[in-house]
């Protein structure tokens, strides 16, 4: 469970978002316009941010400015507006992703279990294995005593499998929780990023390894 703030000056879209992450088991905190959500912030602490762009008082890139100042929490931006301009200026003032109202209540709910996870990954800090230390500060690995730094995409899809050790994940689950919810490029992305990484740590001098399981997608696996 996480504590979201949801900031909109539209009741009904506040209550829209409200009603759809509580379902999900989160906690809303809301708040009408930019200063009640400073203020919201200032209170307690939250793991996301919905924000809407057109606000009264201090509006949403405002907000976002000064959260992206003040605190290390993903920031979900809501708009009627779907120029690339504003989507461009909120990127470059720190949102991590945007979403065009009107939405379906399910593409919010996979926009934030994303951002979440993503951002979950950094706070974690270090994931470690019985044979594998990942270190999400640095994007190192440690293995057989010796210690490497990889690309923030090798890294973030190495710690994704690491994460979920023995489990198999899919190339579109992949690309999500590494990529983005948004990512339109080739799919194909994961199988090269995965050929870099079996370079990198080839199986017969790491102590673990990663699967191809045709069909599905990757598993990582400790050898025994």
């Amino acid at each position: 469970m996480a504590t979201i703030l949801v900031a909109d000056d539209e009741p009904h879209i506040r209550e829209l978002v409200r009603s759809t992450l509580e379902r999900e088991g989160h906690r809303v905190v809301e708040a009408a316009d930019g200063r009640e959500a400073a203020d919201a912030v200032a209170r307690e602490p939250v793991q996301l941010a919905v924000i809407d762009v057109m606000m009264p008082e201090v509006d949403g890139f405002e907000l976002t400015r000064w959260l992206r100042e003040e605190r290390d929490v993903p920031i979900l931006l809501l708009t009627a507006l779907g120029e690339t301009s504003h989507k461009v200026r909120g990127l470059r003032l720190g949102a991590d992703d945007y979403l065009v109202k009107p939405f379906a209540p399910e593409e919010l709910v996979a926009r934030v279990e994303a951002l979440l996870r993503r951002y979950r990954i950094r706070a974690d800090g270090a994931l470690d294995l019985a044979v594998l230390r990942l270190l999400s500060d640095t994007y190192e690995v440690e293995a057989n005593g010796e210690r490497m730094a990889l690309p923030p995409k090798e890294f973030q899809l190495l710690f994704t499998l690491a994460a979920s050790a023995g489990r198999t994940l899919s190339r579109d689950k992949l690309i999500e929780e590494v990529w983005g919810y948004d990512y339109a490029g080739d799919e194909r992305t994961v199988d090269v990023h995965i050929k870099r990484l079996r370079v990198k740590f080839p199986e017969d001098v790491y102590p673990f390894r990663i699967r191809t399981v045709r069909g599905l997608g990757y598993r990582l696996e400790v050898n025994a």
